[in-house]
């Protein structure tokens, strides 16, 4: 049964680093705390982080008629448009939206639909002009915008419960809500052990996606330090460890394909379209960190991407049995899949306290491990 996390960890009394983790690796699934992150990575390991920062992109507005509405704010086009998406509350999606339509916003602000996105027969995204009466964009949401919830979130945080530690470039229409659970305490223990991070951008659109849709374009940066680590880690052997699916996206885009296990990333930004799965899988994210989230079929399909189906399909299993709280303020999963055999000029190095041939075990539902609780 999958429950909903309604609540922040804070308002349930728990830390950010307090919430469940179900860590799923070749040896099995083990339960755990987030803040036990730590004993599951090993010195040279390498974590990518999201450093963009969530807006308050949520906006009362009123359709002509006097029929009120919200205005979520996706992202923002190179050309200056506006991607949005009408709301009538937090479930239900305004379809009927048409080209010239203005949606009239508080403080002389105001939406003007343009045309449906990405395509005419799209009916639930659209390109508009967004009007402020004064002032950029961003000072305007500061003002008179909210975070975007949904339907399981039924009272309103402030804009800081949406935000990450690693929050530095504002852009996101949601929070990249895998890295909620670290704090700074536990980010300095990661490095103390040898664990190292480094930052991309990754600009988040709605999420709100339709069954079977694929995932809107988004635009992200690799900066070139980030693409210097993530080659140093994969050539020593080490894990390249994507916290979250925009991460994994945009190292992925960033990817160029080499000879065997010989890809390589290189410092880019831009617009992505990439969406990973069985025609396109993970070439250089080795392990994934993140949240519980309905399984629709392009995030499922990431996942498997870089896990594979069985360990993502045992982890959902256990996860539902075992009460795991699902979506932006709910617990974690670390997907830990078996290594590639390496090189022999460059073998692999197994995680602390885990042997090669343990580490080519597939998980099952029977190997499930709580010693970890607390």
């Amino acid at each position: 049964m999958r429950r909903a996390a309604s609540r922040p960890p804070e308002a349930r009394g728990l830390a950010p680093d307090g919430v469940r983790l179900l860590a799923a690796t070749p040896d099995g699934l083990v339960h755990a705390r987030f803040r036990d992150l730590p004993r599951f990575l090993a010195p040279g390991d390498l974590l990518v982080v999201n450093n963009t920062a969530t807006l308050p992109a949520a906006l009362p507005g009123q359709r002509t008629g006097g029929t009120a509405v919200t205005v979520h704010l996706s992202n923002q086009l190179d050309n200056g448009t506006w991607l949005v998406e009408l709301r009538q509350g937090p479930a239900a999606r305004v379809m009927d939206g048409v080209p010239g339509e203005v949606i009239t916003l508080p403080g002389d602000g105001s939406v003007t639909l343009l045309h449906p996105y990405p395509d005419p027969a799209s009916t639930r995204i659209w390109a508009a002009l967004v009007t402020t009466g004064a002032g950029a964009v961003g000072e305007y949401l500061a003002r008179h915008g909210q975070p975007i919830r949904y339907s399981y979130v039924p009272d309103r945080w402030p804009l800081s419960a949406y935000q990450t530690v690693f929050a530095r470039s504002p852009g996101s229409a949601e929070m990249p809500s895998a890295a909620r659970p670290f704090s700074a305490e536990l980010v300095t223990r990661l490095i103390a052990a040898g664990v190292a991070m480094a930052p991309i951008t990754l600009h988040t659109g709605v999420a709100s996606l339709e069954a079977g849709e694929a995932p809107l374009p988004e635009w992200f940066e690799v900066p070139q330090p980030t693409a210097d680590l993530v080659n140093l880690a994969r050539a020593a052997g080490r894990r390249v460890i994507a916290v979250g699916t925009t991460c994994t996206r945009a190292l992925e885009s960033a990817a160029v394909p080499g000879v065997g296990q010989g890809d390589t990333v290189t410092a880019r930004r831009g617009w992505t379209g990439l969406v990973l799965g069985p025609e396109h899988p993970a070439r250089v994210v080795s392990g994934l960190i993140t949240g519980w989230h309905e399984a629709g079929a392009s995030h499922l399909a990431l996942l498997e991407a870089v896990a594979g189906r069985a360990l993502v399909e045992a982890s959902y299993r256990e996860a539902e049995s075992a009460g795991y709280l699902w979506h932006e303020f709910g617990d974690s999963c670390l997907l830990l899949p078996p290594q590639p055999v390496a090189r022999p000029a460059q073998p692999a190095q197994p995680a602390a306290g885990v042997s090669g041939s343990q580490r080519l075990m597939q998980p099952s539902s029977s190997s499930v491990s709580t010693g970890l609780v607390t």
